[in-house]
């Protein structure tokens, strides 16, 4: 029996003797890595509250509260979309805005120059690039907390706003947290374009809440739609 060689094993494994291939070229579809995009914000941070369930949710469960104070004040009321639900609800509501976007019976004015609020509740979706860490420093929030006048005050937020800890945000939290919060099980379409990417809730902070620590709540679509056919009867 002839004993094999080695040699045209070793010539194989160390390149000896063998033709040096050229790299493959790229597929021509193959896919190409770009950057993340970076979202470009609208001017002034104007996002609208289209969607309807999100203020008749609150209304559905703070209604007596927000009746207890008697009026509203709407401070970046945009087109409307909060005010009309409110007015719709009963309640009286002032509606004013930096920018004059036709919302009825409003008035233009400039929310850092209001010394005193004009209204004992304060319901809004304040521009996000104003109340947030990375960009508004908590600014609206600090400006609004400081403002004597109200005893309601509801801000609707990204869910995740209050974890930013970040230029100042996180201390005035921690000394002035809100009584408590009504996560949405839905996401909001703040754009129009579908596949919200954000889920967002009601942030309360009420002089009348009597508890030590923020409290978490759930809201649903349903809690709207039930406030709905209440007004209709």
């Amino acid at each position: 029996m002839t004993a094999l060689s080695a040699k045209p094993l070793f010539r194989a494994i160390s390149g000896q003797g063998s033709t040096v291939k050229e790299p493959l070229p790229l597929l021509p579809d193959a896919p190409v890595r770009t950057r993340p995009r970076v979202e470009v914000r609208r001017e002034h941070d104007f996002y609208p509250t289209g969607q309807p369930e999100a203020i008749r949710g609150l209304l559905a469960r703070d209604g007596d509260a927000i009746r207890a104070c008697g009026s509203v004040w709407e401070p970046a009321c945009g087109d409307g979309a909060l005010v009309r639900e409110i007015r719709d609800f009963g309640l009286p509501c002032i509606a004013t805005d930096l920018i004059d976007r036709g919302c009825p019976d409003s008035d233009q004015a400039d929310f850092f120059e209001c010394d005193c609020a004009r209204a004992p509740a304060v319901i809004t979706n304040p521009p996000f690039n104003l109340i947030n860490a990375r960009d508004g420093h908590g600014r609206w929030l600090r400006h609004t907390l400081d403002m004597p006048g109200w005893r309601y005050l509801a801000l609707l937020l990204s869910w995740d706003w209050p974890a930013a800890r970040a230029n100042g945000l996180g201390a005035l939290l921690d000394q002035r947290p809100f009584s408590y919060c009504y996560l949405m099980r839905w996401k909001l379409d703040f754009t129009g374009e579908g596949s919200p990417p954000q889920r967002n809730a009601w942030f309360v902070w009420d002089r009348d809440y009597e508890g030590s620590e923020p409290a978490f709540r759930f809201m649903d679509r349903a809690d709207g739609e039930a406030l709905r056919q209440e007004v209709l009867i």
